[in-house]
């Protein structure tokens, strides 16, 4: 199979998925995310597959989402996620944007295989959405994992972090919008675990080698037996709703439009630096 955006090929009943965006640090456009959708549900219905495992080439897994592919600022769009209802009617209040997110993350939920992810670098924002609806995932001591965008610009398209961890942990890290270490991620239980940098790539394929000995059949019924006791639980309920808050953070709230306002005048650099500077003073993560 031939993608622009993602390589893709079967090894041993392993289907490995890299995010293939090393220039922009594997940033979340939707080519990339339409290309990723199709690959999984492949993948899924190919009896040669066991284990789906999702890396990124280059230097990080994923920087989150490529913005410039969604703003709306010239009134063109060439390129949309798929189910993107356009049109003034619903632009500023339906929250196309984060329903889509919600769409495309849940394929990872549905599927009947399980999906790890292998995360090194950063893995921020929308990547660090992607991950968190892995059903496993393994990382490097040294990776950079969080969600910024919640200091200045919206809550999360996907508000993942009650069901990922504790809530102490979860109101921590979305009121603050701080990262952690790859090591912290598993401490706090938000990923299985984490290696060393140098060892990353050897540890995750020890522990796939095994798994994909058990019958998919298995795999699935043992992914669908925990996923429906999340479901019952409200979790796709309460993502499938989060789109609201995102859409009154982002268009509705005072000061909802700051960020952005000083990312044009200013440029990116600014908007950055007016968003993390007072964190990075005190010694935290960008």
């Amino acid at each position: 199979m031939q993608f622009e955006a993602i390589t893709y090929e079967v090894r041993d009943k392993i289907a490995h998925l890299t995010l293939n965006r090393p220039e922009k640090r594997n940033a979340l456009s939707p080519q990339l995310r339409r290309e990723l959708v199709e690959v999984l549900k492949t993948a899924e219905a190919d009896d040669a597959v066991s284990v789906i495992l999702i890396s990124g080439s280059g230097s990080s897994f994923c920087a989150g989402y490529d913005i410039g592919h969604y703003d709306n600022a010239t009134g063109e769009r060439k390129d949309l996620p798929a189910g993107w209802v356009e049109g003034k009617t619903f632009e500023t209040w339906s929250g196309q944007f984060a329903k889509s997110c919600f769409r495309d993350w849940m394929t990872i939920w549905d599927l009947m295989k399980p999906v790890v992810a292998k995360v090194h670098g950063y893995c921020l924002a929308g990547g660090s959405e992607l991950m968190s609806l892995c059903d496993i995932v393994f990382a490097a001591d040294d990776a950079v994992i969080g969600y910024p965008p919640v200091r200045a610009q919206a809550t999360p398209d996907l508000v993942y972090f009650p069901w990922k961890m504790s809530m102490a942990q979860a109101k921590y890290l979305q009121l603050t919008g701080n990262s952690v270490s790859g090591r912290e991620a598993a401490q706090m239980g938000w990923i299985a675990k984490s290696f060393a940098p140098d060892k990353l790539d050897e540890e995750v394929m020890r522990e796939l080698r095994p798994m994909t000995s058990i019958h998919p059949a298995q795999l699935a019924a043992n992914k669908g037996a925990i996923n429906e006791a999340y479901e019952l639980m409200g979790m796709r309920e309460a993502m499938q709703h989060a789109w609201k808050w995102h859409v009154l953070s982002r268009n509705l709230r005072p000061g909802g439009g700051d960020f952005h306002r000083i990312a044009e005048e200013q440029g990116l650099k600014a908007a950055l630096e007016w968003r993390d500077g007072p964190f990075i003073k005190e010694g935290f993560r960008k």
